[in-house]
C-alpha cells in the first residue's frame, strides 16, 4: 500500500510540475515557476525509484520511506512557496523555500544511507 501512494503523490508531482513548466512559459515568463517546476519533476522519479527500491529491498525501509515522504514534503514546501510567491507576491510562510530545499538535501543523504544500510539478502 505504502509504493502506491508513493508513486500515486509522484503522479502528482510530475502532474503539478508539468503544469507549473507550461504556467512559466505562458502566464509568467521569467518568474520563479520553472524552477519551482523543476523541483517537482526532478524528485518525483526519484519518490518513484525509492518506492519500488524499498519494495524490491535493495534499500533499508526505514531510512527510504524518510527519504521519499522528504522528496514530497521539500519539493512541495520549496515549489509552493515560489509559486505563490510568483502569482500572489506573497510566501508560502517564512523561510519555506530553503526549509523546503534542506529537507530535499537531507533526503538525499537518507536515501545514501537507505541504500548503504540495506538488508542483505541470503542466497
Amino acid at each position: 500500500m505504502v509504493t502506491r501512494i508513493l508513486i500515486a503523490l509522484a503522479g502528482l508531482m510530475g502532474a503539478t510540475g508539468v503544469t507549473l513548466w507550461s504556467a512559466a512559459a505562458h502566464i509568467a515568463p521569467g518568474s520563479n515557476l520553472d524552477t519551482a517546476s523543476y523541483m517537482l519533476l526532478f524528485h518525483a522519479p526519484a519518490v518513484v525509484a525509492v518506492a519500488l527500491g524499498m519494495r524490491g529491498e535493495i534499500l533499508r525501509p526505514g531510512f527510504g520511506l524518510f527519504a521519499a515522504q522528504g522528496f514530497i514534503l521539500g519539493a512541495a514546501l520549496f515549489s509552493g512557496d515560489l509559486t505563490l510567491r510568483s502569482f500572489y507576491g506573497t510566501p508560502l510562510f517564512r523561510m519555506a523555500a530553503p526549509a523546503g530545499g534542506g529537507i530535499v538535501i537531507a533526503s538525499w543523504i537518507l536515501l545514501t544511507l537507505s541504500a548503504l544500510f540495506a538488508p542483505k539478502k541470503t542466497g
